[in-house]
């Protein structure tokens, strides 16, 4: 696969930074993601602000990522990712003959130079089908930008995923275990999570608190996440570690 390669999102738009409206695109990509054996590795979150969306774009199309980014791909003044993914590439806005044909074969006698600028992607893109209303996203590089709508966005996230990227679909098996420990606290615990992680360098620890506000006794979610072929021994040595230290601990349900 060559240079390491993640998965990560942009999610535009000043309704949610502002509460007017709740993302509900990160939990979706993750579970869309997670049906294929992959993982997100970083979310970002950007206001309808052109400067901050292209220097954030300028920052990410040269790296390995593939990205998805949700919104602003319209024709309205608020909307600004087709015109920043452009000035970020450093190429001019076009019209796609396909995402034309898309516009036209959907709006017939009724198109418009308006509607018309929904197909103008920065040259070089591909289009990304949207089967709801035939008005296309585009694929630019590895960065795929699809409308805010949920309805629209999420089929065209699988499209591309089935259709781009099926070769990684679960490369990289991932399974995880972890305990809940009672009695001590997670300084105490850290000696204990550097040996593993030393020694299982296919895994990583992670460490959740609990103040019981949950309802459940002040606790500490202990586990490791990574490489099936680790996990069964790693989580044994955690157990064992934490009942060396004093601590109690109880099982979870293992997750794979």
């Amino acid at each position: 696969m060559g240079e390491a390669r993640g998965f990560g999102a942009i999610v535009i738009g000043d309704e949610i930074l502002r509460g007017k409206r709740a993302d509900k695109h990160f939990p979706k990509l993750v579970a869309l993601l997670a049906a294929r054996g992959l993982t997100l590795a970083w979310c970002e979150y950007l206001g309808d602000d052109p400067a901050r969306i292209t220097a954030t774009l300028a920052r990410t199309l040269p790296g390995p990522d593939v990205v998805f980014c949700f919104g602003g791909i319209g024709a309205t003044p608020d909307d600004h990712t087709r015109q920043c993914a452009a000035a970020a590439a450093g190429v001019s806005l076009a019209l796609h003959p396909d995402a034309e044909a898309a516009i036209r074969g959907r709006f017939g006698g009724e198109t418009t130079a308006l509607r018309l600028r929904m197909g103008e992607f920065p040259a070089g893109s591909t289009i990304i089908p949207n089967a709801y209303n035939q008005i296309p996203g585009f694929s630019l590089g590895d960065h795929h930008f699809l409308p805010g709508f949920p309805v629209m966005a999420w089929p065209m996230v699988e499209w591309v995923l089935d259709t781009r990227y099926a070769h990684l679909h679960h490369q990289r098996p991932e399974a995880e275990a972890s305990i809940r420990v009672f009695g001590s606290a997670e300084s105490t615990l850290t000696p204990l999570m550097e040996a593993i992680e030393a020694r299982f360098r296919r895994l990583k620890v992670f460490s959740l608190p609990s103040v019981g506000e949950d309802g459940t006794r002040r606790h500490i979610e202990l586990g490791v996440r990574g490489d099936p072929r680790e996990v069964a021994e790693a989580i044994e040595t955690m157990k064992a570690g934490v009942t060396a230290s004093g601590a109690t601990w109880e099982p979870l349900p293992a997750c794979e």
